[in-house]
Formats: structure tokens, sequence, C-alpha cells
């Protein structure tokens, strides 16, 4: 059963979600933003957002969700690593693994393989152990991995600074006539399908960078280079210039082309390793089912 608290800012004043850390010790600032996010937080019996500053005499209500239990144990299951040393491991995602447990999906991830092959950073918490960015469940491709907690931290700060490269292929709806482009739109959660992200004025700053690989008769291949990483950034982005990604099951027409999810692959990743120093670049060809609807469109294009 939910339980409700009401709390009265009197000397943890300024953001929001580091007012209510001080104020429930208990609980993860990770996890109070969580709440935050799927409103379960009033200010004055209003909803706030995470960056909403609190002054003295402010009053909170919390509505703290049952704990969910998850078993996190590490599972057999086979990894494409693309790269591996004692700090990082870059991995090849297949489609259709979720990245790390949730309520939805208790096993079977990509983070329940990981700790069968070897130890990971504890930065960001138990369930997301060594995680330092994702990609969805229907998405393919490159991801880093931490095994340290220093490698995590080095990792996470060249993401904020915005110091490595991801790119992606897509397919995308359509033809887009611009042989190359930027997409920059901020990107929020929906306010009419909150289970959804969408283009919304108070969003969070989104730049996407694209250009034309090939285009058929109804699509079109891009290569897609992120400035920023929000959630769904490209499936959202292309959504809004009404070029959705073909295969997108929440964005874009369904059963359009045979396949198991959105045709999106992070096909390039590179970073600064943590400590050497060195630039590294990889890349991940393309899946099967991805290469046989190219192959398919070229022969009806």
């Amino acid at each position: 059963m939910t339980e409700t608290k009401q709390l009265t800012i009197t000397t943890e004043t300024g953001r929001i979600d580091k007012a209510l850390t001080q104020l429930l010790p208990d609980y993860s600032r990770s996890q109070i933003q969580q709440w935050l996010k799927k409103d379960l937080v009033q200010v004055n019996d209003q909803p706030c957002k995470s960056n909403r500053k609190v002054v003295t005499g402010d009053v909170v209500t919390v509505n703290i969700p049952d704990p969910v239990t998850l078993d996190l144990t590490p599972e057999d299951i086979p990894l494409d690593i693309v790269y591996e040393d004692d700090q990082v491991l870059v991995v090849n995602k297949p489609q259709g693994m979720v990245v790390h447990p949730s309520a939805g999906h208790p096993n079977g991830t990509l983070v329940n393989a990981l700790l069968a092959h070897t130890p990971l950073s504890e930065i960001n918490g138990v369930f997301r152990p060594g995680i330092v960015h994702r990609i969805d469940k229907d998405t393919s491709g490159l991801l880093m991995v931490a095994k340290t907690n220093e490698a995590h931290e080095s990792l996470s700060a060249q993401l904020k600074a915005k110091e490595n490269l991801r790119e992606y292929i897509a397919l995308v709806h359509g033809n887009i006539e611009e042989d190359e482009g930027t997409i920059d739109a901020p990107i929020g959660r929906s306010k009419v399908d909150r289970m959804k992200q969408a283009i919304v004025e108070d969003g969070r700053p989104a730049v996407t960078h694209f250009t034309v690989m090939e285009r058929f008769e109804d699509f079109t291949l891009i290569k897609c280079r992120l400035e920023t990483g929000r959630t769904h950034q490209i499936r959202v982005h292309l959504a809004y210039i009404n070029r959705p990604v073909a295969g997108d099951p929440v964005y874009g027409p369904r059963k359009t082309l045979a396949g198991h999810g959105q045709f999106l692959h992070a096909a390039v990743l590179g970073f600064k390793h943590p400590t050497m120093g060195e630039m590294m670049r990889f890349e991940a060809p393309l899946p099967a089912i991805f290469e046989k609807t190219l192959t398919e469109l070229r022969e009806n294009h």
C-alpha cells in the first residue's frame, strides 16, 4: 500500500530533489527523482519537477510507492563483447534485450548477463551496476559498461560534457530530401500520454544531427549523431519531423516492415579511456534482420 508523507520545509531549502534527500535519508536521490518524474511529489498541492526550488514553509506531499522486490542474480546469457579490459567493457546488445532489471523485466537483462561475466561498478545502484548509459529494449548496438567506480565517474563525466561519440543508423519512413540536418527540440514527458516522451516547451535541451546514407521508394536510411542523450531522443525527434523510425511501436506506424522492433542500431561508440586517457572508437555491424530488410528494399527500389 502506498505510503503518503507530508513534510514542511524548515532549513532544507533549494532544489526539491536535494531537499527530500535530506528529509528522507532512507531513500536515494535517484529514487526521489523517479518519484518526481511520476508526479508522486507535490509542493503546496501542486506537481513539481526535480529542479523546483523549495523555501521555508513549503508543504511537500510525497506518495512513496510500494517497494518492488527484484532478484538480481547473475545469469549465463551469451554476450557479444566488442572490447574489455580491467576498467571498461563495450558490448553489442541484441535487439529485444532489456538493459537492466525493472518491475516489468525482473531478469534476463544485460545486467544479469554482465554479472555472470565480471564485477561491475556500484555507482548506479543495486539494479543498474556498471550501466553508464542505456539504449531501448528494441534498439540494438553498442553500450559502454564500467567495471570500476573510477571508470564509471570518468565515463559519466564525458557524457555530461558531450565528449564522447554516439552514432546510430536508422531506417525511417518517407523521403528526407536534405542530405544532412539538425533537429534541435526540447524533450520531456508527454502531457497527453505519460508513458511517452514528446517535444515540449519546458523539456530538456535535445540535439540530434543526421546524414542521409541511402534513399528508397518509401524509406530513408540515415546516420544520427547524438549531441545530447534524452530518453527516446532519436525516436521522438524523427517522429517530430514526420519521419518516424520504421518498426517503432510507440512513435510510428506499426508492423510496416517485418522485424522485432524499431530499425535503430547504435553503430558507433567512442570515448576516452578512463585511466589510459586515449580515445577509443568501436563499431558494430547491423543486425541480420536490418541487413536483410535493406537488401529487400534495394531489390524493390
